[in-house]
């Protein structure tokens, strides 16, 4: 079986929503993809800022890399993707899974967005499913469609190192939730599977941390060997039944996430904000007893 290339992966940690994001390096050349950009938010006073986005540009800069891809993982309900203001200042194509159209259907409806809205994911460069291929640079990559966090999640696997998005955490944090609109515990479940069938070495990279009770420092990195062997909801063989009965009882009992209301309206659209109005003002709705 022929090796893969090591990536050479950057990491991002943005505290304020414990979300990791990632440059994916090909070690042979200057090209490189960003995984699960940020853009910073304040809820209280509606105001977005770039600092987060602009570490992730100014080390690309700093390095002479080349975008090729701006991937997201699925649609993120914990913050707010800056996926276009990097593709403006560094190029590159946005990537997402092509179950986006489920989850614009979804949440078009929630947010009552009306026929303005396209449904068809066109604000996307490309649309993922499983199975498809791509390159950064001489690195080859692989997409896993992994639903159940989100109907639309992906792990894209780029030469040896998988980016599992909210699907896997740490060993000893677990797996994602599955409550949200289009959530399933059931394929969460055959989706790790999918993960967990990758070879051991496969560097797993997660999307947030949030530090396990009795751990100090954040962390972000595990491999699938590890993940078999010591992840607190899937590992040492256990099984899907009491998975799902685990994983249905702990989400019944969680918050929604701070930052849901303006993510999901954001991120549906790649990134950007919705059309300003009449008044040229852009706003964010709050649908009330919805979610």
């Amino acid at each position: 079986m022929t090796t893969s290339p090591k990536a050479d992966v950057k990491a991002f940690f943005d505290e304020a929503t414990f979300t990791v994001s990632y440059v994916v390096k090909d070690p042979a050349s200057a090209a490189c993809a960003i995984v699960d950009s940020v853009l910073d938010f304040d809820y209280a006073s509606g105001r977005t800022d770039t600092k987060s986005a602009d570490a992730v540009i100014a080390w690309v800069r700093d390095h002479g890399l080349t975008v090729e891809w701006i991937l997201e993982t699925h649609v993120h309900a914990d913050h707010l993707s800056a996926a276009p203001y990097i593709q403006e200042r560094l190029g590159g194509k946005i990537g997402i899974g092509d179950r986006i159209t489920v989850v614009q259907n979804t949440f078009g409806k929630i947010f009552n967005e009306g026929t303005e809205f396209q449904r068809d994911g066109s604000q996307f460069d490309r649309l993922f499913k499983e199975g498809d291929s791509f390159a950064v640079g001489n690195l080859q990559g692989h997409v896993l469609h992994t639903p159940g966090h989100t109907p639309a999640c992906l792990t894209y696997v780029i030469g040896e190192a998988a980016f599992v998005g909210d699907t896997l955490f740490m060993p000893d944090f677990g797996t994602a939730r599955c409550d949200f609109p289009g959530g399933s515990a059931e394929m969460l479940f055959d989706s790790i599977q999918k993960i967990l069938a990758l070879p051991d070495e496969t560097r797993i990279f997660t999307a947030h941390d949030y530090k396990a009770p009795g751990r100090d420092v954040y962390a972000w990195e595990s491999t699938v060997g590890e993940q078999k062997a010591k992840n607190i909801h899937v590992g040492a063989g256990k099984d899907k039944d009491a998975f799902v009965k685990m994983r249905t009882e702990r989400d019944a009992k969680l918050a929604m996430p701070r930052l849901i209301v303006p993510s999901l309206q954001v991120n549906m659209r790649a990134g950007h904000m919705p059309p300003p109005e009449d008044d040229g003002r852009t706003y964010l709705k709050v649908p009330v007893n919805v979610l």
